[in-house]
């Protein structure tokens, strides 16, 4: 397994968890995915939110069907292999030209899409 797959964009994304989920999310986003957790800056504590992947809790959760994040990310490969390790399904998806990408969920089940840079993000 390697760890050699670096994610190059993306500000911020707000994803719904349930209750009493925070640690699960963790294992995920920070085990799986490599992300470090930031505390929170003192606003956004009080109102819930997040610093790089906000998790809400939603009492009424359910994983979104269509809505997800776009992780662009180098090593695409790597960060497969990572997540297939982890027991996450990988499925690659070719029906965009000129992009390799694949999908995945977290461990709630929330769609998650990983891709390559384009041609005119490599060309820039």
């Amino acid at each position: 397994m390697t760890d050699d797959f670096t994610f190059e964009r993306l500000d911020h994304v707000q994803l719904d968890i349930p209750a009493g989920a925070e640690d699960e999310c963790r294992a995920f986003w920070s085990g799986v995915l490599g992300m470090t957790e930031l505390a929170k800056p003192p606003v956004l504590a009080a109102r819930g939110g997040g610093v790089e992947v906000h998790l809400g809790v939603t009492p009424d959760f359910r994983p979104a069907r269509k809505g997800h994040p776009g992780f662009q990310v180098r090593s695409l490969d790597a960060l497969a292999e990572r997540l297939a390790a982890h027991g996450h399904e990988v499925r690659w998806d070719d029906n965009v030209p000129g992009r390799r990408r694949f999908h995945s969920a977290d461990n709630l089940g929330n769609r998650l899409e990983f891709l390559e840079p384009g041609p005119a993000a490599t060309e820039a």
